[in-house]
């Protein structure tokens, strides 16, 4: 498993990292889902990313007591804020903010994290509360850095030049929505946040299991995936349909070109971008954490890349047929 630095901090994070979203806590059961976290430690999987709202706070506490009794500095712990936890509790205020870390690292069952990211952008909250904020839980030792997840490249823009001033800490990571499916961060966020030191952890760089390339557009869901279960699959439409499957199966045969499982070809696809620093997957099989981290360190042809995105860019109408 290689590692890149993430952003200005001095974290090394391992290019596949284990993330918790609809599936521990939620949507696998406990004994699977330590599984899977005990196989991604095996595959050399140092970085753990989840949420308070996951499971409202049952990811959370599954992972605290998972990693009880693993050495704290031979992993890499991270999560975030802003989604209501209550009617009134939510945003990025610096009463939340104070509130829901504590909350968090009693869940989590440590004395810090190494990365507390807003969730998205508070706009009832002013910047400058967040910012003074979460500086504040970096000098009580709380969090060792901070960073971010789908802000607009505006508001990440007012961080940077706030940082600027050197009263308040610095953003080092970027956590946006990123696959071959979904491309959103290339047109502003990556180039804004590459000029200044913050990488990209990218989260559904599998775009939500479609490109594993098990939805065949002809038949209902295998009754073992996301997209079959209630609590995993709601958020699956858009990518669901069946022009966009269609053209995932047409991937597949550039992925054996390059003697590689379709979704390890899409994991080294986010990986090209070197501003990525790890690329966030979810798994409910020990399995999927063995073929998912094989994608680390992999060197790819690029015109296999440039062939996979003329499909998927007509399938979706970024370019014409």
């Amino acid at each position: 498993m290689k590692t890149r630095k993430l952003g200005a901090s001095d974290l090394e994070v391992s290019e596949i990292s284990l993330g918790s979203w609809l599936t521990y806590g939620v949507g696998v059961e406990a004994d699977k889902a330590r599984a899977c976290l005990d196989e991604a430690f095996n595959q050399g999987v140092n970085f753990i990313d989840t949420a308070n709202i996951y499971g409202r706070g049952a990811a959370e506490s599954f992972l605290g007591e998972a990693l009880e009794g693993r050495p704290r500095d031979s992993y890499v712990l991270a999560t975030k804020l802003y989604f209501p936890m209550t009617k009134i509790d939510r945003g990025l205020s610096r009463a939340q903010i104070e509130k829901q870390l504590d909350s968090s690292l009693k869940r989590l069952r440590t004395d810090y994290v190494d990365l507390y990211q807003c969730h998205r952008y508070d706009w009832d909250t002013p910047l400058e509360e967040t910012m003074e904020a979460l500086t504040r839980a970096i000098e009580c030792g709380k969090t060792r850095y901070i960073g971010f997840s789908e802000w607009p490249a505006e508001r990440i823009r007012a961080a940077i030049d706030l940082a600027g001033t050197g009263r308040v800490a610095r953003f080092v990571s970027s956590q946006p929505q990123y696959s071959l499916l979904w491309r959103e961060p290339e047109d502003e966020v990556i180039p804004l946040c590459s000029a200044n030191e913050i990488s990209q952890i990218v989260w559904s760089p599998l775009g939500q299991g479609v490109l594993s390339g098990k939805y065949d557009p002809d038949k209902p869901p295998p009754l073992d995936s996301r997209a079959a279960s209630e609590e995993m699959g709601g958020w699956m439409d858009r990518l669901m349909r069946p022009e966009v499957l269609r053209a995932v199966q047409r991937l597949k045969p550039i992925a054996q070109e390059a003697g590689l499982t379709l979704p390890q070809f899409a994991l080294a696809w986010v990986l090209r971008e070197p501003d990525v620093a790890s690329a966030i997957i979810g798994a409910s099989r020990p399995s999927q954490v063995i073929e998912n981290a094989a994608a680390s360190g992999l060197v790819i042809d690029t015109q296999l890349f440039l062939r996979a995105e003329r499909i998927v860019d007509e399938a979706l109408g970024r370019v014409e047929a």
